[in-house]
């Protein structure tokens, strides 16, 4: 395939991810942009529906050259691939140091229906979650905990800020994340789905690691709610929970940011979960 010419900076192609870094933009197009290669990588091998993930590449000439691999990835997936200089990608990227590849990427979120029938094991649930990189740290602690969804209320952050798509670090590409979803019907449905759910509090009147110690309910199918980093769970969101835990302190810290708490507790469940040979499927007998 022929090298591509370097792109101009007039060029419409160019104004067009630029205005991805504003929400409404991103709403209204459905494409939110992924940088830097791990994203990027992640990006080209994703399918969603059918379709390719990644539809569009700008790198520098540098960064396709380093990057072959990538390039060739995204070029297989279909991606229009540009290369650009360094001011064009200083442009479009949202860092304040960009790594040579922006990717424009379309929507991944999954209905909040399609997460139910998968009957998940573990999910995390955010509820008010308002910063963007805790959202997407979060979102990559589930993932390396091996949970299987990831639901945001309506009242939570924009999963596709570019905060939160750095802050994943590629997991938005590994698991089912559903969005807008209210934090009732949230809970309901993983309830009628045989979910427990344990609401993630340091005001809880269960310790973390007296439930590990009690073995039987922590290896079976949860959801973990999480909420804002500034006032938490209201006690209304507490009320929908079959349980409120707080994380144990030890030492003299004075709590948990939020990204920390949410690693204990989805960590907790996933090896309670091993521990007991494994959590069975609702489905199962």
């Amino acid at each position: 395939m022929p090298t591509p010419e370097l792109i101009s900076p007039r060029s419409a192609r160019v104004a067009a991810a630029r205005r991805l870094a504003k929400r409404n933009f991103r709403g209204k197009d459905r494409l939110f942009l992924a940088e830097g290669p791990q994203a990027v990588r992640e990006a080209a091998g994703h399918r969603a529906g059918g379709e390719p993930t990644l539809v569009e590449l700008f790198a520098t000439v540098e960064a396709a050259e380093r990057y072959a691999d990538i390039i060739g990835a995204a070029r297989s997936a279909g991606a229009r691939v540009h290369l650009a200089s360094e001011e064009v990608i200083a442009d479009i990227s949202t860092t304040v140091t960009p790594q040579g590849l922006v990717g424009v990427c379309r929507f991944l979120d999954t209905p909040f229906e399609g997460v139910l029938a998968a009957r998940p094991k573990l999910v995390a649930v955010l509820a008010h979650v308002r910063d963007p990189g805790n959202a997407g740290t979060v979102l990559r602690c589930a993932d390396a905990a091996g949970a299987e969804a990831v639901v945001l209320t309506d009242a939570s952050v924009d999963l596709y800020n570019p905060k939160a798509v750095r802050a994943s670090v590629g997991s938005h590409f590994h698991l089912p994340v559903a969005v807008g979803v209210p934090v009732e019907r949230a809970v309901q449905g993983l309830k009628d789905a045989g979910v427990r759910i344990l609401a993630a509090d340091g005001a809880g009147d269960r310790d973390l690691d007296e439930e590990l110690d009690r073995g039987s309910t922590m290896g079976g199918p949860t959801a973990w709610v999480f909420g804002n980093e500034a006032w938490g769970l209201p006690e209304e969101t507490r009320a929908l929970a079959d349980a409120v835990v707080r994380v144990p302190i030890h030492g003299k810290a004075e709590s948990l940011n939020l990204a920390t708490a949410a690693a204990v507790c989805l960590y907790a469940s996933a090896r309670a979960q091993r521990a007991s040979g494994g959590c069975r499927s609702v489905t199962e007998s």
